[in-house]
């Protein structure tokens, strides 16, 4: 079990996403922190910590949409796979593209696992709670 409070980057541009995996989080009984960014260039600003996140917390995992409005989420995943400081924080891709194009074209980049959102509401909350009890309970990763 996870000891520590969890924090959660999400990156998605979809309001009602947002608030889906929102509520899907307030269950979990890991005390998750979720953090949201709608753009590509928000998202590395708050994981360099620029601008005004300055202050953010790093993640422990981010969850990213492909489609976002600027930089595309496979943009802002070479950046992240390729920044020495952040390239261990594991990515889910988190998205409705069921192209193969995309999912071979993310695993290329370093993507550690790609979830295609489901269209069910109630899918898409055990979808998230599944991705948070996998990667806080199941997962060994390195501790920061």
């Amino acid at each position: 079990m996870y000891n520590q409070s969890i924090e959660i980057l999400l990156v998605e541009d979809d309001p009602g996403d947002i608030k889906l995996t929102q509520k899907a989080l307030l269950k979990s009984k890991l005390g998750v922190g979720l953090r949201v960014v709608t753009k590509g260039e928000e998202a590395l600003a708050f994981l360099r910590r620029e601008g005004g996140y300055t202050d953010a917390p790093l993640p422990d995992l981010i969850l990213l949409d492909l489609n976002l409005p600027g930089l595309s989420g496979q943009e802002v995943l070479e950046e992240i796979k390729s920044d020495l400081n952040l390239k261990l924080i594991p990515v889910v891709i988190l998205t409705t593209s069921n192209s193969d194009k995309d999912i071979l074209k993310s695993y290329n980049l370093g993507a550690n696992c790609y979830v295609r959102k489901p269209v069910d509401l109630h899918e898409f909350m055990k979808i998230v709670q599944s991705i948070e009890h996998f990667w806080f309970t199941v997962v060994k990763r390195p501790w920061r």
